[in-house]
């Protein structure tokens, strides 16, 4: 088990290795250290004998609701290296070897949304939902989400989530192909559980040669994504739309974003 300050578990349970992101009481929203570590267990599990695969889960009522943006200084949450932060891990999941399987059990949002959205296999429960929640804060989809979600769901889908931030069901998502399976919240645990024994069971020579050649197919530009979504973030966080986001949050209101200065018109709001 790691350390509590990471609010990370980490447990060995046959050729399973499962991770849990453990800050309930904050919806397991992912603070710096959180997000560095995560990135770390994916990266040593490359190298873990015995592990075939990987499952990403949240306690609580929420999967993660994304990088942790509250409390004073909410200013020092937005800089390059947050993106630098969701990129290793985005990187980690997809180079990783072994299957990575996302458990959602409820609301993933922002960064925590872009994470699923890199994993290999996605079990929702009735209750989950995603959104790319970046542009309410006037920053842009990153980890990545701007390529996985369109090489599943197709340029318009992955523009009505990263420019509307609209939450999507489970059903919605499976419907767009950015989830597996969707099961009713009383058979999710079940439902997990069979696909982790039947992942566990299977050749793990195949499934590394399977996940590099489909990702080669499908995110064979990732890493330039990447650099786009971090080169955009790094201009985007000195505009006044971050600034507003900022104030929006510590005031608890709607951010009024605008144009050049112009304040945006009521009827945007």
């Amino acid at each position: 088990m790691l350390e509590n300050m990471t609010a990370l578990d980490t447990r060995r349970v046959g050729a399973a290795l499962w991770v849990t992101l453990d800050r309930p009481g904050a919806l397991n929203a992912l603070t710096a250290d959180m997000a560095e570590r995560l990135a770390e267990v994916f990266e040593d599990a490359a190298s873990q004998e015995g592990v075939k695969i990987v499952i990403l889960a949240g306690t609580g009522l929420a999967f993660s609701t994304g990088a942790d943006i509250s409390g004073p200084g909410a200013e020092e949450h937005f800089d390059v290296a947050a993106a630098d932060r969701a990129n290793r891990i985005v990187r980690a999941i997809t180079r990783l070897d072994k299957p990575v399987v996302a458990a959602v059990n409820g609301v993933a949002a922002g960064l925590a949304c872009s994470i699923v959205l890199a994993a290999d296999v996605v079990i929702a429960a009735e209750s989950a939902s995603f959104v790319l929640a970046q542009q309410r804060v006037g920053l842009m989809a990153d980890g990545g989400a701007t390529a996985t979600v369109a090489a599943a769901a197709g340029r318009i889908r992955a523009m009505r989530m990263a420019l509307l931030g609209e939450h999507l069901s489970a059903v919605e998502a499976y419907d767009a192909g950015l989830v597996t399976q969707v099961v009713a919240d009383t058979e999710f645990t079940a439902a997990v559980g069979r696909v982790v024994d039947r992942l566990q069971a299977g050749p793990a020579l195949v499934y590394a040669a399977t996940k590099r050649a489909i990702n080669a197919a499908t995110l064979g530009d990732l890493e330039d994504t990447l650099d786009r979504e971090r080169i955009s973030h790094s201009i985007l966080l000195g505009s006044e739309d971050v600034a507003e986001g900022i104030r929006a949050i510590a005031e608890r209101r709607q951010p009024r974003f605008g144009i050049d200065g112009v304040p945006t018109p009521r009827w945007a709001e």
